[in-house]
């Protein structure tokens, strides 16, 4: 079973693999977004750890909800509402739960990522952060480790996609050739996720 403090490390795990990744996601974010990317999500990861060091919430619901809504609140462009929704609306799905299980873990992220899609309008193949999340979530079933593998094959494999939402869709066939971003640092979050499992003695 999965404890408040298995999610307060997964938020920390994650703010330390966007620490050192964030040049990585602005350089691809400067090939077709903004040059944001990682600069961005560099301020709300560490804004979400300050919070969650100040406010400890006691249950795993409730660090989720807190770490979407310390996104919104300090992340620039479209990544914080979209991260931010993702997170408030898993947390919300788990509910007030002292413990839950990793299935009950994978329904919610399904809810949130189902968050995403409705908020952005994206669909898996647009070159967004869905092409990495759905197929975590398809493969969270079969594990943590299954789930960080099958989202960076998603990241991976939005290489050869024409942007159809997003900054990048205003290049048109320009966007193709370039790994996005939002798949990349979504990539992210789930190896973090793996990682604080691996912690956890899974």
């Amino acid at each position: 079973m999965l404890d408040a403090d298995f999610f307060r490390r997964w938020m920390t795990v994650t703010a330390a693999s966007v620490e050192r990744e964030a040049q990585r996601l602005t350089d691809l974010d400067s090939d077709i977004g903004d040059a944001d990317h990682g600069s961005n999500l560099q301020r709300g990861f560490r804004a979400v750890t300050a919070t969650l060091e100040k406010e400890a919430p006691a249950t795993p619901g409730a660090v989720l909800t807190l770490a979407g809504r310390q996104l919104i609140s300090t992340v620039g462009g479209a990544s914080g509402p979209l991260y931010g929704t993702l997170l408030r609306r898993t947390g919300k799905a788990l509910g007030e739960a002292a413990e839950v299980s990793e299935e009950q873990l994978a329904r919610a992220l399904r809810d949130g990522v189902d968050g995403v899609m409705k908020l952005g309008g994206a669909a898996p193949g647009d070159k967004t952060m869905i092409d990495a999340l759905v197929p975590a979530v398809d493969a969270l079933g079969d594990g943590f480790a299954a789930a960080r593998a099958a989202a960076e094959q998603g990241a991976e494999a939005t290489v050869p996609l024409q942007a159809r939402k997003g900054r990048a869709s205003y290049l048109g066939e320009r966007s193709i050739g370039y790994q996005d971003p939002g798949a990349t640092s979504s990539a992210l979050l789930i190896a973090a996720l793996a990682e604080a499992a691996e912690g956890d003695g899974e």
